[in-house]
């Protein structure tokens, strides 16, 4: 007996294409159990389409009325009567076609992962927490990235998976991989492939603009292939964003483009893009969105940028249908969001979440100080860059000063992919965390770019080897995305729904590991996870993705012996890893800060290198426990289950050799300040430790990935593990040889410092009105159960990066603490962030809220207020 579905109810409903992709979805589902022994797994499944409005309906089944608002939906299902045998029924009621479809792909994966019999009385109300849920997938390379370009079957199976895990807007972005003007990177642009993308896809009436090379053949099946994703993309329900990130046809200096732009000249550059963008919009109807840079690396210098932008803008809006306009923050100010204000258009601002890297999963509460001062140096070009290296500086690596409750204009983040190109991701916290936070003053929500972004960058690729891997049992060629499907499904899942049952990934994994190695792989990837993002978040040595990657780390020497050029750009003095700030130096000692803070005794509340390297150590105790029990699992020798094992292993090396790191670097400190050599003995024997950990990586590594993993041209972002080996031992040979000179001279007797990695944690929370009206004075109450707390300082800012923190002493009354936020600060139209630090005699203070031990919630609270219901309803 084969299983079937017969859909009843609103059968109109079931024609809109994203419920006609899901129903067939449930259909194959059914067709995959149908060989199943059990009674219980066959049958026949009656899919009653209900509007939700149908109360009497939907309480045939148990369920409520779906949450009011997009994407929501609920569904129940009840076991047929006797007479009916094994049939079954399922009612599905939704507040649009996406909820249709999420209730839908829901039931099929529940079919697949645990059979018919395991939906009698099953319930589920969806509703989404965060609207815009985005991935990004980055055109980069000719070579690497052409083929999947042009097929089809890569994007079925790519775009449901996608859609399967609720993510609701695709974005396929074109000229990302290049930055105009701004140096060398400038200089060096060779495959420029779809970088000024129009030539490469469309004719423009009245412009005869050519890519050199690319033949009218060749042209109209690029378009092609784009309106085949746009629509593939558009039928499973998500939204087509497409990403025009590069306006220069003409990259200067001596540049060697592989495809030379022919026909357009400074005098018609901003006629014909117009006319271009109009034709494509024209060409590919499913286009629902168009993504720019809008500042200098885009390519239109800053000058005169309004002019620009405003033929732009102009052809978009006399297409006559609505389109988002999103503009990529940095630089972004008032008169460019101005020059939006046009008919059909939808502006929208789309900040980064943490530099161009994966961190924690809250917001920093500060950005860099380099981030916060205007840019000058000689010779400096102000009509390229004066904006975004001006006044506006601060608006290059978060929300900046967007968040304000009176904008008339949406944001949302992107994700940016520094941290973690190549290794496997998978943690259901920090995933949570990314989909509570995502919406922090109201904005819309978070695209990630995608695993692998990049592959094949500036020239660097070659046919067929964007997938990374040397052994062919590993390998998945144009499927090499297969390989993080977990990560997509955390990261779409869990930014619908942050609190959804562990089931929904769990069956993820058991589908890839099989039921005895899946749990201890849970566990394994959610320790080790976390380990890189932490690394990043604290160690911030460049805040640009091409030039620091903590997974393929070039070295910064701990001496003060070796000069390190790759991140003098981006890091201050001392060029070592005593000056790095952290991306969030508010919550975060750099190492030479602690180092004096240590030597005064006046240690504020920041989290210190040593605590973050024990941090680190024991997530990878955890890890690797883990591990172990995989090896003794029957899939130990499925691809898959390699892949995730190879990876998590040289995550758990990388995890050990920064903890070391961190430790080596703080006695090194400490050794400048006192000039004791034992601290610069043990700063040896941690340095020596986290090398032989680095050291390990290569023979993890070998005969699984290439021997150059190319994400572009710079020292960074292409080789190898084992190449990074020499400069990290002339780091400590210049350690060694510095302590041979001290044994030369007869040192003074010091006391050596004592100094802790712990802390105590406070039992104390906050005690704050929902919202505060703006002009009041809004009181902030500490409610204390430990009676051991001496003091308590607030801190307070708008929630504005381009601003410094408040800091007011609380008054004591009885256990508790409590103070008022003034009148003035409550009226500036922002909402307002706070954390307290809190003392108590004999331990180094500590924050209100702290970081949990997950690392991922947010450590401080913000709050709205009355007059934005717009933002928190």
């Amino acid at each position: 007996m084969r299983n079937s579905m017969q859909v009843h109810g609103l059968t109109a409903v079931a024609d809109a294409a994203p419920i006609a992709w899901a129903l067939e979805l449930v259909k194959q589902a059914l067709e995959s159990r149908t060989s199943a022994p059990e009674d219980d797994e066959r049958g026949t499944l009656h899919v009653h389409l209900a509007r939700a409005t149908d109360v009497r309906e939907l309480d045939s089944v148990g369920l409520p009325v779906p949450p009011r608002g997009e994407e929501s939906y609920c569904i129940g299902v009840t076991r047929g009567a006797a007479s009916a045998g094994c049939d079954r029924r399922a009612v599905v009621a939704a507040t649009d076609h996406r909820g249709y479809a999420y209730a839908l792909v829901e039931l099929s994966e529940r079919i697949r992962s645990q059979g018919l019999s395991a939906l009698d009385g099953w319930r589920d109300v969806g509703s989404p927490a965060v609207s815009v849920r985005g991935i990004q997938r980055n055109f980069s390379s000719v070579h690497e990235d052409l083929p999947w370009f042009h097929d089809r079957a890569f994007w079925t199976e790519y775009l449901d998976h996608l859609a399967s895990q609720r993510f609701n807007r695709f974005h396929l972005a074109f000229g990302m991989q290049y930055n105009y003007g701004t140096g060398w990177e400038s200089r060096a642009a060779t495959d420029n492939y779809l970088v000024f993308a129009y030539p490469f896809l469309t004719a423009v009436p009245g412009f005869d603009v050519r890519a050199a090379g690319v033949d009218d053949v060749e042209r109209q099946r690029n378009l092609e292939s784009l309106a085949h994703i746009a629509r593939e993309t558009t039928r499973r329900g998500m939204s087509f964003q497409l990403g025009l990130w590069n306006h220069a046809y003409d990259f200067g200096y001596e540049s060697k483009e592989w495809y030379p732009i022919t026909g357009v000249g400074p005098s018609s550059h901003a006629d014909y893009c117009a006319a271009a963008l109009s034709t494509l919009l024209e060409a590919v109807p499913e286009i629902a969105g168009i993504t720019f840079r809008v500042h200098h690396e885009g390519g239109i210098p800053e000058g005169d940028r309004e002019a620009f932008w405003g033929k732009i803008f102009d052809a978009a809006s006399a297409v006559g249908r609505p389109l988002q306009i999103d503009l990529h923050a940095k630089g972004v100010d008032d008169a460019l969001v101005r020059a939006t204000r046009r008919p059909n258009l939808v502006p929208m601002i789309s900040a980064k979440y943490l530099s161009e890297h994966m961190g924690l999963a809250y917001h920093q509460a500060s950005i860099r100080p380099r981030e916060q001062t205007p840019l000058q140096f000689a010779g400096q070009d102000t009509s390229v860059t004066g904006v975004t290296d001006g006044a506006r500086r601060f608006t290059r690596y978060g929300y900046a000063d967007y968040l304000d409750e009176d904008r008339g204009t949406d944001v949302m983040f992107r994700m940016w992919p520094g941290t973690q190109k190549l290794l496997l991701w998978g943690d259901p916290a920090l995933a949570s965390g990314y989909g509570r936070y995502a919406t922090i003053g109201g904005a819309k929500g978070l695209e990630f770019c995608e695993p692998l972004t990049f592959k094949g960058r500036r020239g660097s690729g070659q046919l067929g080897c964007r997938d990374p891997y040397l052994s062919e049992h590993l390998r998945l060629g144009l499927a090499d995305w297969k390989k993080y499907r977990y990560t997509y499904v955390l990261w779409g899942q869990l930014m619908y729904n942050p609190d959804a049952n562990a089931e929904v990934w769990q069956r993820s994994l058991r589908a890839d590991h099989g039921s005895d190695a899946a749990p201890h792989l849970e566990v394994a990837l959610a320790s080790l996870s976390r380990v890189l993002p932490l690394v990043a978040h604290v160690h911030g040595v460049s805040a640009a993705n091409n030039f620091y990657s903590p997974e393929l780390y070039v070295d910064l020497p701990i001496s003060e012996q070796i000069k390190c050029m790759h991140y003098a750009w981006d890091t201050p003095d001392p060029r070592t890893w005593e000056g790095v700030s952290s991306f969030d130096p508010t919550l975060f000692y750099s190492v030479g800060e602690y180092a004096d803070a240590v030597m005064s005794n006046s240690l504020s509340a920041r989290y210190s290198p040593l605590e973050v390297a024990r941090w680190l150590e024991d997530l990878v105790v955890e890890g690797e426990a883990a591990l172990d029990n995989v090896a003794a699992s029957s899939m130990v020798d499925n691809p898959q289950t390699q892949r995730t094992v190879t990876d998590l292993r040289i995550v758990a090396h990388l995890g050990r050799f920064f903890a070391d790191k961190f430790r080596a670097a703080v006695q090194y400190a400490l050794h400048r300040r006192t000039g004791d050599p034992s601290h610069l003995e043990s700063s040896i024997t941690f340095l020596d430790a986290a090398h032989d950990q680095y050291a390990r990586i290569p023979e993890v590594a070998a005969g699984v990935y290439r021997d150059d993993i190319a994400f572009g041209i710079g020292p960074s972002d292409r080789g190898t593990w084992a190449d990074r080996l020499p400069s990290m031992l002339r780091d400590l040979d210049a350690l060694k040889a510095q302590l041979r000179a001290m044994a030369l001279v007869a040192p003074q007797k010091r006391e050596r410092l004592v100094h802790r990695s712990g802390r105590w944690a406070a039992d104390a929370v906050f005690e704050v009105p929902a919202t505060f009206e703006r002009g009041s004075e809004m009181p902030v109450q500490l409610r204390c159960e430990d009676t051991s707390i001496d003091a308590a300082v607030l801190h307070f800012r708008h929630l504005n990066q381009g601003e410094r923190w408040q800091s007011m002493p609380m008054r004591r009354t009885g256990t508790d603490y409590a103070i008022s936020v003034p009148g003035d600060y409550t009226g500036s139209g922002y909402p307002l962030a706070f954390f307290a630090e809190v003392y108590r005699e004999g331990d180094h203070p500590v924050f209100v809220p702290a970081l949990g031990s997950t690392l991922a919630n947010q450590p401080y609270i913000v709050i709205y207020s009355s007059a934005a219901e717009r933002l928190i309803r």
